[in-house]
């Protein structure tokens, strides 16, 4: 199958591959949709078994951030860039300044932050080389890290479709999340201040242990986070957790959480409505941390320091947006990721048409 034939193609503007001997460094960044503004997304470095896999990560991340920043109601189209190599063993200042490079390269059109495997610390050797990167600090745009404010509007979301689905508030609900890391563990504090029970999972041992020592969770093995008893699942870690393989074994009643691309496929949403499980669209939900980053992109390109009270107020629209889809979706009696698919792909759409009439 060629890039082009690719159901992951899906009307990209633009791939980019670049390479450095030097340093070592092998990456794609995709550019899906510029309508709205330039794309925005995270950078994520992980071991890709081959380039293929790593190209096809990169394409559906690239779609899931145009979808997800059109439905955050921002001026930016959707991007993502993957550094094919192992975050523990193959990081050096030199891999990223020369994704720094390849960053410029691109022109403008994409802006890069943080994602799985990438830290500030290796986006401030990036900045060295191009300033199309956000979520640093050190300067008075710098918005820091965006994970607690991924993790809130997950937050908000999750009591959001419990009050919906349940009827009730998080006090004794039984919230599964799967992966602890930068927002799973953000989220998990936060739902055991509201009163959770917790069960938790991760493949970082050391990670898991202290995140459930400080939340009172009961810890399972990543294998066995799909059985237990529990009245939300909320996949945390990377991406294609719900499949129909894993759906039999899901009880929750509520499926909502921060990883990008829950859905293995799209029969696995349908699946979903048919069990009356309410999903919450993961690209709606998790909008926090792109929320944040846009705040530091607005205020870079206004000369203006970071300002976070336009980050709260896109936070509430968020999920003002939110709640619009899960109305429409039990109105319509549809899965809830078709229609927001079909709200984020009108968004996009319309924009296009703007920049034509312009």
């Amino acid at each position: 199958m060629t890039l082009f034939d690719s159901p992951a193609f899906e009307g990209h503007e633009g791939v980019h591959a670049f390479s450095d001997e030097k340093s070592g460094l092998k990456c794609i960044i995709a550019v899906h949709s510029t309508a709205r503004g330039p794309a925005a997304g995270g950078c994520r470095m992980w071991p890709y078994a081959s380039s293929e896999e790593a190209l096809v990560d990169a394409l559906r991340l690239s779609r899931a951030m145009s979808y997800k920043n059109a439905m955050a109601d921002l001026e930016l189209g959707g991007g993502k860039s993957v550094i094919i190599g192992d975050s523990r063993t193959q990081k050096t200042p030199q891999l990223f300044e020369a994704f720094g490079r390849a960053v410029e390269d691109v022109g403008g059109k994409y802006w890069t932050a943080e994602d799985v495997g990438v830290s500030p610390v290796d986006l401030a050797y990036a900045r060295t080389q191009t300033r199309y990167v956000a979520g640093l600090d050190g300067h008075a745009a710098a918005s820091g890290d965006p994970s607690p404010v991924t993790a809130e509007g997950v937050f908000r979301g999750v009591r959001l479709c419990v009050q919906r689905a349940l009827k009730r508030d998080l006090g004794g609900v039984r919230v599964a999340i799967q992966g602890v890391g930068h927002v799973g563990e953000y989220l998990a504090k936060k739902l055991h201040a509201a009163g959770a029970k917790l069960i938790l999972t991760d493949v970082n041992g050391e990670t898991l242990r202290r995140v459930a020592a400080e939340t009172n969770a009961e810890v399972v093995a990543p294998s066995a986070i799909f059985d237990v008893d529990a009245d939300v699942f909320a996949p945390c870690a990377l991406g294609g957790a719900i499949s129909l393989d894993t759906l039999s074994r899901i009880r929750a009643k509520i499926i909502a959480g921060a990883a990008n691309n829950q859905l293995a496929s799209a029969d696995a949403g349908r699946e979903l409505f048919n069990r009356g499980v309410l999903y919450a669209p993961d690209y709606v939900i998790n909008g926090g941390g792109i929320i944040n980053v846009a705040g530091e992109i607005r205020a870079l390109d206004r000369d203006e320091a970071f300002d976070p009270a336009w980050v709260d107020a896109k936070l509430d629209r968020l999920m003002l947006t939110l709640e619009e889809v899960l109305d429409q979706a039990q109105h319509e009696r549809r899965p809830t990721h078709e229609v927001a698919n079909e709200i984020a792909r009108a968004r996009i759409v319309g924009a296009v048409r703007k920049q034509a009439a312009a």
